[in-house]
């Protein structure tokens, strides 16, 4: 089984939804044999639902989060963890801290790393910023940078998932 984790700050806009495209994406993809979920970098909202307009993103995009409860991603998420997805350059840098060693730390890319559009630009380049302050245009925007970079990411967990099965 492969795991993946999207973190965010609060785990109730960017990394729900990067959640639930990434597995709408590899199952699209038939690909199988991966675990998403979500976390995010604090606890300020553990227990709490998917914001409202990034349901109704999520929503409009055929998705369904109401079952999604927030909760913070901790030292130990790492050992079960096989990709960890930052959505921003402040969740890259806290997440490569927080790694309890260099193999946990090497784990950790930011998810717009997969996106060709963005991927030569190196960190600085690569975070999406945080919709909550925004209004509707701004989360659609969010959803737009989290699916330009999902046909990297299924090649590259289709590869590795392949390659475990294989090895």
């Amino acid at each position: 089984m492969y795991r993946i984790t999207a973190v965010c700050t609060g785990n109730i806009c960017r990394s729900p939804m990067a959640e639930y495209l990434i597995r709408g994406a590899l199952e699209s993809a038939g690909v199988d044999g991966v675990v998403v979920d979500s976390a995010g970098t604090s606890d300020g909202e553990a227990g709490n639902p998917v914001d409202p307009r990034a349901a109704a993103v999520l929503t409009r995009a055929g998705l369904d989060p109401s079952k999604h409860v927030a909760r913070r991603f901790e030292a130990a998420d790492f050992a079960d963890a096989d990709l960890v997805l930052a959505l921003d350059t402040d969740h890259y840098a806290r997440l490569r801290r927080l790694a309890p060693g260099p193999q946990d730390a090497a784990k950790v890319r930011l998810l717009r790393s997969f996106d060709p559009a963005v991927a030569d630009k190196g960190p600085s380049g690569q975070g999406i910023y945080d919709p909550w302050y925004g209004d509707a245009a701004d989360f659609a925007l969010c959803h737009e940078m989290i699916r330009a970079a999902l046909p990297g990411l299924v090649e590259h967990v289709r590869l590795e998932a392949t390659g475990r099965r294989g090895a």
